[in-house]
């Protein structure tokens, strides 16, 4: 892995272990069952929505991922009040690969993924259907047009979802938010909505390190009773800060519950455009994005 790309030093040896007895072999196994068949139902009916208007298709997107979250055995808890629709960056920490069914069940978008991602058992498939835009986190060089792309999605009024700290955490702690489609969000003009993600408990959900999928679908599958806590955060306005990094950063105090100093009255001028001077990555997941 290129040394520019961010990393947690969350393992699954340490963060990945249940919390409470788990279910039996046979009722896991069934869970397990069941989720994958959500999902490939889903993959096969995607193509039949494509006629769909835009809020009928994720209405549906909607629907299908409380159905997948609900076959693992996963319940699901919302708090706050979704956006009305229009363009939006949806940023949020990211723990699982359950995160990516848990943000498309409340705020369905195009999610933004590490491209090997689109090679995955399942998760790709899904991914491809559901319009995720791959990024090749391995070429600095690929930056600026990742940016673009993503700005160009804005700007047509379509909302996008980034998990901003590049790689997976164990959600006992944050990463950073790389600023890179912060800029994406300041071209286009689109305010950004901060998302919350926990589980509860937390070890079963955890998808980290060098976790292996098939592994950590089992360990979700074998999870008591596993809540997965979604809180959508107060929206940061169009202009409210005045470059990428402090609208990363404040996006990032937002989700982590902390508070970072408001910009002067004064400091309301943008920096040059990223792909002409900046080198951090976009939201690509680590171990469980499809989400960047």
């Amino acid at each position: 892995m290129s040394v520019w790309l961010p990393s947690a030093p969350c393992t699954p040896e340490r963060c990945a272990t249940p919390a409470r007895p788990a279910a039996g072999p046979f009722r896991a196994a069934l869970r397990l069952a069941a989720g994958v068949a959500a999902v490939l139902a889903g993959v096969a009916l995607a193509p039949l929505t494509a006629p769909l208007a835009p809020a009928a298709r994720h209405l549906l997107t909607r629907l299908w991922c409380r159905a997948v979250l609900r076959a693992f055995g996963v319940r699901v808890r919302v708090t706050g009040h979704p956006p009305p629709s229009g363009p939006l960056l949806v940023v949020a920490n990211h723990v699982s690969w359950l995160d990516v069914p848990l943000v498309a069940a409340v705020l369905p978008g195009r999610m933004v993924a590490k491209r090997e991602v689109r090679h995955w058992p399942l998760l790709g498939p899904l991914a491809t259907l559901g319009g995720t835009l791959f990024l090749d986190r391995d070429r600095l060089r690929a930056l600026p047009g990742a940016v673009r792309s993503l700005a160009r999605t804005l700007a047509a009024g379509h909302r996008v979802v980034v998990f901003p700290e590049g790689s997976t955490w164990c959600g006992r702690a944050h990463g950073a938010f790389r600023p890179a489609a912060f800029q994406a969000a300041l071209d286009a003009g689109a305010p950004v909505q901060p998302v919350r993600i926990a589980y509860r408990p937390l070890g079963p959900a955890a998808f980290v390190g060098d976790d292996p999928l098939g592994a950590s679908l089992w360990r979700v599958a074998k999870a008591g009773r596993l809540t997965a806590e979604i809180r959508l955060l107060p929206q940061v306005r169009h202009g409210a800060h005045p470059d990428r990094r402090a609208l990363a950063r404040a996006a990032r105090a937002a989700v982590a519950g902390t508070e970072v100093p408001r910009p002067a009255d004064g400091a309301n001028r943008l920096r040059p455009p990223l792909h002409r001077r900046d080198g951090s990555v976009p939201a690509a997941a680590g171990s469980a994005s499809t989400p960047p």
